[in-house]
């Protein structure tokens, strides 16, 4: 693997979950596949968990991680070609890429969509102008579109779930749902988008959609899957249910709908196989996920979330074997 920006980068994504798998089970077995390397982790918006569980993925490799805040503690970055610099960007990605290029042995960046022009973002400028001229290999810590290592996360918690109750799941596909949830501001489609795309190339399950009128995602990430604006049916004998607000992508980044009844309480998770249930965390508490949910034995959040840290490492260590 050279980089990592979607799926698509991915050779084999059951091999790649059991790798994580494997560095859960023996953190340090590989400490010393990072030793004279360094990850400059770059931030374009704020973070929590990326930001620490790639950090200390890295550390378990032997990897030296440098985080830096882009437009906190350095210049604001320009990122158009051929842009006239008379306005607020003081340098450009043109000028700071190659830079650390020559700092880093991997870049790994997190940007974010404005949500005011769908065709800007989609565009997925940023992310392709440092892996244009950074020259190493880049991972995606979250685009404008797609969060992958939360995807390969997710993928991973699922496939350690199935795992670990291998009687009750002999023959059967797995039937995952995502369920789009109220929000109190809109919010981009990365996360419902990127685990589309995962859960669509990986076809190991059956994989549903479901989200009131008007909050279709793009075709290009949900192409595969069933989508229905019943949650009710959707929900019926699922395994697991990943609960996400996403704004409207037709009519760019707004909110139409804000149903308090599409939130995931215990009175839903009855329709369904005792299902597992999964936010990418943070999540609004008693707006999209229930109290009673996310306290109840049915939640895999904490779980999932811990699992951040071996899908960067399983990410990085693939990346490292291609570094001379």
């Amino acid at each position: 693997m050279k980089q990592f920006i979607s799926v698509h980068d991915v050779p084999d994504i059951n091999a790649l979950v059991q790798k994580a798998l494997a560095c859960k089970a023996a953190p340090y077995k590989n400490k010393t596949l990072g030793i004279n390397k360094r990850i400059g982790c770059l931030f374009l918006n704020p973070s929590m968990r990326t930001r620490l569980s790639t950090q200390i993925a890295a550390q378990n490799l032997g990897m030296e991680a440098i985080v830096f805040n882009v437009g906190q503690e350095g210049w604001a970055l320009e990122f158009e070609e051929e842009a006239i610099m008379s306005g607020n960007t003081v340098e450009h990605v043109k000028d700071a890429a190659p830079i650390m290029g020559k700092y880093f042995d991997i870049l790994a960046i997190r940007t974010f969509p404005s949500l005011k022009n769908k065709d800007d973002d989609y565009s997925e400028l940023y992310m392709k102008q440092f892996i244009k001229y950074a020259g190493i290999p880049v991972v995606s810590l979250e685009s404008a579109t797609l969060h992958p290592l939360q995807s390969l996360t997710d993928l991973i918690t699922i496939t350690e779930s199935l795992q670990n109750a291998p009687s009750q799941n002999v023959g059967k596909r797995p039937k995952v749902v995502l369920t789009w949830a109220p929000h109190v501001k809109p919010l981009p489609q990365c996360v419902a988008n990127s685990f589309s795309q995962w859960m669509n190339a990986w076809g190991e399950a059956d994989f549903v959609i479901t989200h009131p009128e008007d909050y279709e995602l793009s075709q290009e990430f949900t192409n595969g899957a069933t989508i229905t604006h019943n949650q009710d049916e959707a929900l019926k004998d699922a395994d697991f249910v990943y609960v996400k607000n996403w704004s409207t992508y037709n009519d760019y980044g707004k909110i139409y709908c804000n149903d308090p009844g599409w939130m995931l309480t215990n009175k839903k998770l009855a329709y369904t196989n005792n299902a597992k249930v999964m936010h990418c965390l943070p999540v609004r508490r008693n707006v999209e996920l229930s109290d009673e949910v996310l306290d109840g034995p049915n939640s895999i959040i904490t779980q999932e979330a811990g699992n951040r840290v071996w899908a960067a490492q399983a990410v990085l260590s693939e990346i490292l074997g291609n570094i001379s």
